[in-house]
């Protein structure tokens, strides 16, 4: 298949720097174990609608690491910010001993190093090079056939001038997106054909990444999931986790999203 949509996108616009405004909210993990008393807390750098930034939200969760999320508009490209990360994208992880760690795979792989308690690359060499592959799928092909066009299309012009490229969505990337988003429902329903999980019996980095990437879709209202049963099981039961609560609850300012979007009988 050739990709229709082969563009490099981030996923809120560049623009001017102006003064930061940023919002900090308090996660406490969903188990009744809660974090009290913490002279510090980990603290990450995010944007709400960034398939990035959520998948290391629903790691931490599942993890049960307590954290501060800093809402941080990359595209003002804050001296502050750009000492933490000089690549100037979120999402970042600023551990409370003030160690930073840049990026959703690096985060990944160094919560899963250093957290050991719940396992989310678990299994044999085998299994884990299949929980990567699956990500890989998810960050690499389906941001680009499916998910960086609609981000940017529906939510990313609503931030950029004229002059910048903004407007209202051109409609032949959306058909493209929308089109390709099909051929990997498919993609899902077959791999749950024969597993529990994406990548096999048990919940993985592969499900926390693919589930990312498909909330930011669902929050523009892009996912036809009734024409994919198999799909949406998998979705429902991964939605219904504690660690996705708070993904539910993200509202960004003038763009809410549809009603079935927190809605676990979707």
């Amino acid at each position: 298949m050739t990709d229709p949509i082969a563009r490099s996108l981030m996923i809120w616009p560049p623009g001017q720097k102006t003064d930061a405004t940023r919002t900090t909210t308090a996660f406490a993990p969903a188990s009744d174990d809660i974090y009290l008393n913490c002279e510090a807390m980990r603290q990450l750098y995010h944007l709400p609608i960034s398939p990035a930034s959520r998948t290391v939200r629903l790691l931490l969760a599942e993890k049960g690491l307590p954290f501060e999320l800093v809402e941080e508009r990359d595209w003002e490209r804050r001296h502050e910010f750009l000492a933490l990360n000089p690549a100037g994208l979120v999402p970042v992880l600023l551990e409370p001993d003030g160690d930073v760690i840049c990026g959703a795979k690096p985060i990944a792989e160094y919560l899963e190093e250093t957290q050991t308690s719940v396992a989310l690359l678990p299994g044999d060499a085998l299994s884990r090079a299949e929980i990567r592959r699956l990500v890989d799928w998810f960050d690499t092909k389906f941001a680009m056939e499916v998910g960086d066009g609609l981000i940017f299309e529906k939510v990313t012009k609503r931030y950029l001038s004229a002059a910048e490229g903004g407007g209202g969505p051109e409609m032949s990337v959306v058909r493209a997106a929308l089109h390709n988003l099909r051929y990997h429902l498919d993609y899902i329903c077959y791999l749950m054909e024969e597993r529990n999980w994406l990548a096999g019996d048990a919940l993985s980095l592969a499900d926390l990444t693919a589930a990312a990437h498909f909330s930011c879709l669902d929050y523009v209202g892009d996912v036809p999931w009734n024409q994919y049963p198999g799909a949406k099981d998998w979705y429902v039961r991964i939605k219904s986790r504690p660690s996705f609560r708070a993904i539910l609850a993200d509202h960004v300012a003038g763009m809410p999203p549809p009603k079935l979007y927190a809605n676990l009988d979707f």
